[in-house]
């Protein structure tokens, strides 16, 4: 019977964790790319396109993750089309990111008082000028904490791919976990793992959102 280290164990974890990581930015920059393409066209005067964009955020916001793989991975194989994990992991992600990205910026750009919308038209600047000079600065300090908390949900959702085949440290942890029968040890670094890329994220929202709320009162 093969001996395994705790060594072992925590370096097998440590390397899938290299790809929750990228799975994680890949996802979060590709729904934020997306998201803001979406929100221009969710608070344009377009009503065609501020529909579309509503139901896409309902759609995505309203069915599980868990589904939202399933599809991306076994949906497109009943048209004959073969997907890998990651490909079928990164789309679904960065579009599940995507639609709460969205909302989460609508509501910080719908949180800047009206009067800057009135005082901006007053001095014959054009809708496009509004938000480049006068909307979009004051909402991105809005949106800056809790854009870097739901950054901490992308981890988290992460772990979900493994159930379409992606490795990545939930899936390792499974498989480490039937080769070494050691759950609790695994399972313990597993966790720590996930603690150690969450809370960072966790405690810089907190801290930008205290600092970002004292420099918005001070002005």
């Amino acid at each position: 019977m093969i001996q395994f280290t705790t060594w072992d164990i925590l370096r097998g974890l440590l390397l899938a964790a290299r790809w929750t990581i990228l799975l994680s930015l890949v996802s979060f920059a590709g729904g934020a790319i997306v998201g803001a393409i979406l929100l221009f066209l969710r608070i344009g005067k377009a009503k065609a396109g501020r529909i579309a964009v509503r139901y896409f955020v309902e759609l995505f916001q309203g069915t599980p993750l868990l589904m939202q793989l399933f599809l991306a991975f076994f949906g497109l194989g009943l048209f004959g089309i073969d997907v890998p994990a990651w490909l079928a992991a990164g789309v679904a992600l960065t579009l599940w990111s995507a639609a709460f990205l969205t909302e989460i910026w609508r509501g910080c750009v719908e949180a800047v008082a009206k009067g800057q919308w009135e005082a901006s038209a007053s001095l014959g600047m054009g809708y496009l000028q509004q938000m480049r000079y006068v909307i979009l600065p004051q909402a991105l300090r809005i949106a800056v904490p809790p854009t870097v908390g739901f950054s901490v949900q992308v981890v988290k959702g992460t772990a979900l791919t493994s159930i379409i085949g992606f490795v990545e440290l939930s899936k390792a942890g499974t498989v480490i976990t039937n080769a070494t029968f050691q759950p609790f040890t695994v399972y313990g670094f597993v966790a720590l793992i996930y603690f150690a890329l969450c809370w960072p994220l966790s405690k810089s929202s907190q801290i930008l959102e205290r600092k970002l709320n004292v420099a918005h009162r001070n002005h």
